[in-house]
């Protein structure tokens, strides 16, 4: 082999071994990116979850100012500090009945569990399911449910982020939406200005009709179980209301501990229960939220699930909580930067012709 054809092959071989190391780079550098926008997904969702608590909070201000004579200032302070107050007084009080029944309710426990894993047993469909979530399928079940409620900093770590930029976001609101219109070129800075007003007003629609939404439901769910005979009727009321902040699965997920006190009493009292809050849902879903939120931005209901399988396959339990505002975000921003330009277009063509 001549001394010509040995430099071209190693010129070969060096170029070779380059592209694969720039292959290999390229790879790595993907997967790296992937994985720092999975995690700053989670920090948006955060930020999306302070933002609805300023958006809540200053909402309520304005509604106290309108329908009084106070500042801007004190209002402000009524709605945070009330908001707070409302909120560990339900918790004393939830924490005071809940305490109470859990000691009534610990020795009939255990007998609960194995009546309903007998009655269960007796459809073949129900004893195939009590077998696969057993065993080695019982430690799959559970991480999978560790892996679902798994967050970026720990459940108490992302409650104390969220609040705290919710706060910051209440103090000074001006302060980021005019430095988030600065970052807009000077000519879109008006379009962005418009962008962000119509998406404060559609947040604080959703939240209005989604807080009268929760406290008809809790009403109406403590009606219910009073009359029924449930225990604790007014903690299952107060949950069924704040999981009704999550469309289509919070429901079913207050549901559970329901039916399962309903067990205690008999079989029939938990198909009571479960028929109360499939119809309670059902007026909630055909007849309550539609009504409340007519004047909010229509949102598809299989837009909705969808959204909310895909934010609970990137982010868990907080990306299916906050897929409803996301949703409703995405859309007023596809209006507003693309079907209304495609229709301005459509217009100019016109009147050309």
């Amino acid at each position: 082999m001549s001394p010509l054809n040995d430099q071209i092959k190693k010129q070969d071989n060096s170029l070779y071994l380059q592209r694969v190391f720039i292959g290999a780079g390229t790879i790595a550098l993907l997967v790296i990116l992937i994985l720092i926008l999975r995690v700053a997904f989670n920090v948006l969702l955060m930020v999306l979850a302070g933002t609805l608590i300023a958006v809540y909070f200053n909402g309520l201000a304005d509604t106290i100012e309108r329908r009084t004579s106070l500042s801007r200032r004190i209002c402000m302070l009524i709605s945070v500090i009330g908001t707070f107050a409302i909120i560990g007084f339900l918790f004393w009080f939830m924490g005071t009945k809940i305490q109470h029944q859990i000691n009534a309710l610990s020795q009939d426990f255990p007998a609960l569990v194995s009546r309903l894993e007998g009655q269960v047993r007796q459809f073949p469909l129900g004893a195939k399911m009590l077998e696969n979530v057993s065993g080695s399928n019982s430690q799959k079940l559970v991480t999978t449910v560790q892996t679902f409620f798994s967050t970026s900093f720990g459940v108490l770590g992302d409650i104390y982020i969220i609040i705290f930029l919710g706060i910051f976001f209440t103090v000074s609101p001006s302060l980021y939406k005019n430095g988030i219109i600065k970052l807009v070129p000077r000519k879109g800075q008006p379009k962005a200005k418009e962008i962000i007003d119509r998406l404060s007003l559609v947040l604080k629609g959703w939240l209005k009709g989604m807080m009268i939404a929760m406290v008809l439901i809790a009403v109406l769910t403590f009606t219910g179980l009073s009359i029924i005979g449930i225990p604790m009727a007014l903690a299952l009321a107060v949950i069924a209301g704040i999981l009704n902040f999550i469309p289509n699965f919070g429901p079913l997920m207050a549901m559970v501990p329901a039916v399962l006190l309903g067990l205690v009493d008999s079989t029939q009292t938990a198909i009571i229960v479960a028929a109360l809050y499939i119809l309670i849902q059902t007026l909630e879903s055909n007849i309550i939220t539609p009504t409340i939120q007519k004047r909010m931005i229509n949102l598809p209901p299989a837009l909705l699930i969808i959204s909310q399988l895909l934010m609970g396959t990137l982010s868990g339990a907080l990306g299916i909580i906050l897929a409803t505002p996301m949703l409703a975000i995405l859309m007023v921003l596809v209006e507003e930067l693309y079907l209304k330009e495609n229709n301005r277009e459509d217009l100019e063509l016109v009147v050309k012709k």
